[in-house]
């Protein structure tokens, strides 16, 4: 993977001289107070602003600042007119814009499309405050407020929708998200290092539409622009197959030796055989990289992927295959008369980066101006610590590899303890319980590919599935002493583990689940099967039910051991594309058999982007080559009552499900799974009143006993706030 420059090696920008903020300001008052008499630069978010490093708006503000360049925030602002983004004047260099931490239709709409009475990331916890599109809406409002101002958009909802993408929804494919917004630049993934280049560049005079070497960026070109001749376009329909597909140097090629000249008394050496030069494995790789690093792919156009599904699932599959930073070619998908222009993705950051970016001086806590109104993504982290980003796991209904990407980057352990000191010190209401050490995953910290060249050459879509690569390292030796040397710290009663166990990489490591379950587990652990079957677990890339097996049992082991009583608390997905009638039922009856009784349940919501969405949209299985008649179908679950049956499977016990169920189980021909004994599914009376409390419960009425089956009830799959930071402004 090449080099890339350090992210604090820039030279300060002049305004360094001003220091940090105790807050960015988000007035003009605060500004002069300060001593501002304009921002360098405007970001504008639709969360509500808080300094803490979990926050995209709040992290990339302070990395400016520590560049030395004065960032105004804009929060929430109200989008019905342009006014509200003048509040700050006008930016010295560009607005920067994102929805927030969540995409803005995920935060909005249920995966029923309807809209939620809440926003976790509001004060107050109120609805409505963002525009639908938010990323597109503000953008546009910008360049009303100033025409003549760079427009940078990033964060989570322009990283998904970067190429042409199907939209939940309007239920249709739209552009890319830089054509409908209208912006200069969109910065993708975790975004740090394009994002200082680029203010760095615009800074000492560079024009943004000259700026088309950041990797990470994304840019509207006219059709067939390539940036120099050395550059060769390739027609992704030609190269989607397994491996490598650069042209291998000719290891047998005969390369021309200096000929004597005449004048020098030779005969020219005419007659003479001239040796051959072999090219050598190094030279050989040096020519691919070369032959790498000046091509670019071009995806099919806008409008073939929004008529044909079969061009659709290809360029996904390839937008996937060209994922990883250290084999990843340029993109380019044409819109109308113009092309969408992706560069490969940002090298990701080092453990010393990560660290400093962590250490930055975060007020740590909501804005002043919010007063004492509850925002509950600020409950839900505020005692909690981002360990890591990235994961390798590569489920096809997440976005977080599309987004983070496959590697890890993690922090170190000193900068990890530091964080929690000053928790401790710092934070109000701190009792001594810190309520999570992870990220996107809890158990992926330090762990990494064996090999470095191996990892830059892999083009594989999931380093788990369907088995544990050989390569990739499952060493949990590391976060153990983690967690050691946290709850050991004075003033520290407990340490949880809040985000999600990958429980085929934990039972690798019997040692670290036993200091996990003895020791962070505060009675109830989550963890996410997601299904039983094997179809719907293939087209999630998911590891079988046996792995999950393989590690209650080491759950129940060593929780006997430490003499307590600790529920699994196990998630599953609904009307997962690959997933049948007969799928669910086969999970509802695995549910009854292991006495779980789950809550609130979550239906299957296409993203933009994601694998599964490609699958969703187009019945079509992108996991494998689709051209060529080669495309396998994919069993979907569009209609409403077949939606509602699905999600009624998983709530088997609930008697308002009861009779939607009966009716489809003797169509299934499965009656028999009718009636009032405990071999049936559900009873065959109904109950005068539903809906009662009982039908749900959160927690078990009583205590199992060893040998009794376990009993839990899942919290509801709403998207929770994400804790790992940007995401991401801009």
């Amino acid at each position: 993977m090449e080099s890339a420059k350090p992210l604090f090696s820039y030279r300060p920008y002049w305004a360094k001289r001003f220091g940090s903020a105790p807050f960015l300001p988000m007035s003009r008052a605060e500004m002069a107070a300060l001593g501002w008499d304009s921002c360098d630069v405007i970001l504008v978010t639709g969360d509500a602003y808080i300094d803490h490093p979990s926050f995209g708006m709040a992290l990339v503000g302070r990395l400016l600042e520590a560049q030395g360049f004065r960032v105004g925030i804009i929060s929430q602002p109200d989008w019905r007119s342009a006014e509200p983004f003048r509040a700050l004047g006008k930016p010295n260099l560009y607005f920067g814009v994102t929805a927030g931490n969540m995409d803005s239709m995920v935060n909005r709409y249920t995966s029923d499309r309807k809209i939620r009475s809440d926003d976790a990331y509001t004060a107050g916890a109120l609805p409505n405050r963002r525009p639908d599109r938010a990323v597109t809406v503000y953008a546009q409002r910008c360049r009303e407020a100033f025409r003549d101002v760079p427009v940078v958009i990033g964060g989570i909802e322009a990283s998904l929708r970067r190429i042409a993408h199907y939209d939940y929804w309007s239920d249709k494919v739209r552009r890319s998200v830089l054509v409908d917004a209208k912006a200069d630049m969109l910065l993708y993934g975790n975004a740090e290092r394009a994002l200082v280049a680029l203010t760095h560049r615009l800074a000492a005079g560079e024009k943004i539409g000259e700026i088309r070497d950041l990797r990470g960026s994304a840019f509207m070109v006219p059709r067939g622009w390539l940036p120099n001749p050395e550059w060769v376009e390739l027609d992704s329909t030609l190269i989607d197959l397994p491996g490598r597909v650069d042209r291998h140097p000719d290891p047998y090629a005969e390369t021309p030796s200096p000929q004597p000249s005449p004048a020098g008394g030779g005969d020219g050496g005419e007659g003479k055989v001239q040796p051959l030069h072999f090219i050598s494995r190094e030279q050989r790789r040096a020519a691919r990289q070369q032959a790498r690093a000046h091509s670019v792919i071009r995806l099919p156009a806008y409008e073939q992927v929004e008529k044909n599904n079969v061009f659709y699932a290809h360029a996904s599959r390839v937008f996937h295959l060209e994922s990883n930073p250290g084999n990843a070619r340029a993109l380019v998908q044409a819109h109308g008369e113009r092309d969408v222009w992706l560069n490969p993705p940002p090298i990701p950051l080092s453990t010393e980066e990560m660290d400093r970016v962590y250490d930055l001086p975060y007020a740590r806590a909501p804005h002043p101006s919010y007063g004492d109104a509850r925002i509950p993504a600020w409950e839900m982290i505020r005692f909690s610590v981002n360990i890591m980003r990235g994961c390798f796991g590569g489920c096809t209904f997440c976005s977080i590899t599309e987004h983070e990407g496959r590697i890890i980057q993690s922090r170190s352990e000193k900068s990890i303890l530091a964080e929690i000191e000053a928790i401790r010190d710092k934070t109000p209401g701190f009792t001594g319980i810190i309520s999570d050490l992870g990220g996107p995953t809890a158990n992926m910290y330090r762990l990494k590919c064996k090999d470095a060249k191996i990892e830059s050459a892999c083009r594989r879509l999931s380093c788990v599935f369907p088995d544990i690569c050989p390569n990739m390292s499952t060493d949990h030796g590391p976060l153990i002493q983690l967690y050691r040397k946290a709850r050991a710290l004075p003033g520290i009663k407990k340490v949880l583990i809040g985000s999600g166990v990958r429980y085929d990489l934990a039972v690798k490591s019997p040692e670290y689940v036993k200091e996990l379950v003895q020791h962070h587990v505060g009675g109830y652990l989550k963890i996410a099967p997601e299904h039983t079957e094997a179809g719907p677990l293939e087209h999630m890339m998911k590891p079988g039910i046996g792995s999950y097996e393989k590690f209650k049992q080491l759950f129940e082991k060593y929780s006997k051991e430490a003499g307590k009583e600790q529920y699994l608390i196990p998630y599953f997905i609904a009307a997962h594309p690959g997933t049948t009638d007969a799928d669910m039922l086969n999970l509802a009856l695995w549910l009854k058999r292991n006495g779980f009784r789950l809550d609130q349940v979550q239906t299957f919501l296409p993203t933009p982007m994601a694998m599964a969405t490609t699958m969703w949209h187009t019945e079509l299985n992108p996991l494998k080559k689709v051209l060529g008649g080669k495309a396998r179908a994919v069993p979907i679950v569009r209609a409403g009552r077949t939606r509602k049956l699905h999600k009624a499977f998983l709530r088997y016990h609930d008697p308002e499900n009861w009779p939607l169920l009966r009716e489809a189980l003797k169509a299934m021909g499965r009656a028999d799974l009718i009636g009032n004994g405990r071999q049936h599914l559900v009873p065959s009376f109904q109950p005068a009143v539903t809906g009662h409390p009982a039908a749900g419960a959160r927690r078990p009425a009583a205590a199992p006993k060893a040998a009794a089956p376990q009993r839990g009830a899942a919290p509801v799959r709403k998207p929770r706030p994400r804790k790992p930071a940007p995401r991401r402004a801009p």
